[in-house]
């Protein structure tokens, strides 16, 4: 199955979640690892799952995976499976005290990527994830790229066995 895996990333530790996954996930199936940026029309054919992930900045993704988000066509997702994920400090790890009210209210960028990509017409196939980092430009928590990988592995387990382990397509 071929699966793109598109990410925003600020200080790398995004990027090195989506690269944990990535590679989980490469072992069985085409993937493409792609920075918001590098998106193509052409990347979607023939997609079976679509993952994105973005830091969360300021309650949401950034700016570029909005804009990114914003740019896929009602309906243009039916059929396809989708994840999301962000990377974003723990409650405990917040630089000031009035922080963790608002992330109560607002959340993260995990949910909304997940709500976008459903309006989109795509099948959500797990809870939108959230990977932790130490501080506002990481590094990313102890165990964090292990956890992806699972994460990332429970994803393949969820999709209907016809789309399971099609191969890996050196083209991709």
């Amino acid at each position: 199955m071929k699966v793109v895996l598109v990410y925003d990333s600020l200080y790398g530790n995004t990027e090195k979640i989506a690269q944990a996954i990535s590679g989980a996930i490469g072992k069985n199936n085409a993937i493409r690892l792609l920075r918001v940026g590098e998106v193509k029309p052409a990347d979607f054919e023939n997609m079976g799952l679509l993952i994105v992930g973005s830091p969360t900045h300021q309650f949401r993704a950034s700016p570029a995976m909005k804009k990114f988000l914003g740019g896929i066509r009602k309906g243009e997702l039916k059929d396809i499976q989708v994840a999301a994920f962000d990377t974003r400090l723990g409650m405990d790890d917040m630089p000031s005290p009035i922080l963790p009210p608002f992330v109560k209210i607002f959340g993260y960028a995990a949910k909304p990527i997940a709500d976008a990509l459903v309006s989109k017409g795509g099948k959500l196939i797990a809870s939108p994830e959230g990977f932790f980092v130490t501080g506002m430009e990481g590094p990313l928590k102890d165990g964090e790229l292990v956890r992806a990988a699972r994460w990332a592995e429970g994803l393949i387990s969820q999709l209907p066995e016809q789309k399971r382990q099609v191969g890996v397509d050196s083209s991709e």
